[in-house]
């Protein structure tokens, strides 16, 4: 039976959507497709059926990921759906705990940053809507990194 992981950021257009693709293409490359199931969600619907932002689709683009998911609110459903819920930050974990329904559904929200490896000085994924091209750069080193680092511990 596959693992389901669902990646959640506040709005579903720049981190969730890249860390998706990124372990979408990571378990590709292992051969282990059928072994996993991954989604991505946001915290808010505001950008509901939106691609990913257009900075971070070029970015990702650059390192060998195509994102095309559309946006999409997290639902109740989806804390029985997914084994493991994995928020940007710690404003999105503490978000996602209020939500769950149930105390089994709170037990299931990871912070992404908790599967970094080669990070120490990154307690979080830092949100780069408002940033530079360099900060959107930056979200896919640390995504690739905590991607690489959630495969190793989830492959068993």
């Amino acid at each position: 039976m596959p693992r389901h992981i669902l990646f959640v950021c506040l709005g579903n257009i720049c981190r969730s959507c890249t860390a998706e693709e990124i372990f979408r293409t990571l378990v590709s490359r292992a051969g282990l497709d059928s072994r996993y199931e991954v989604d991505s969600a946001g915290i808010i619907d505001y950008h509901e059926g939106e691609l990913p932002d257009a900075r971070m689709r070029q970015t990702a683009l650059r390192h060998g990921y195509r994102l095309t998911h559309r946006s999409r609110p997290i639902r109740p459903a989806d804390f029985e759906r997914f084994d493991l819920i994995i928020g940007m930050d710690d404003r999105n974990c503490d978000k996602l705990r209020r939500l769950a329904p149930t105390e089994e559904g709170k037990q299931k929200v990871a912070a992404m940053a908790s599967y970094l490896r080669h990070h120490p000085e990154a307690s979080f994924i830092p949100d780069p809507y408002y940033g530079t091209e360099a900060d959107f750069e930056l979200v896919v080193e640390l995504l690739e990194d905590a991607c690489e680092g959630l495969l190793e511990k989830t492959n068993f």
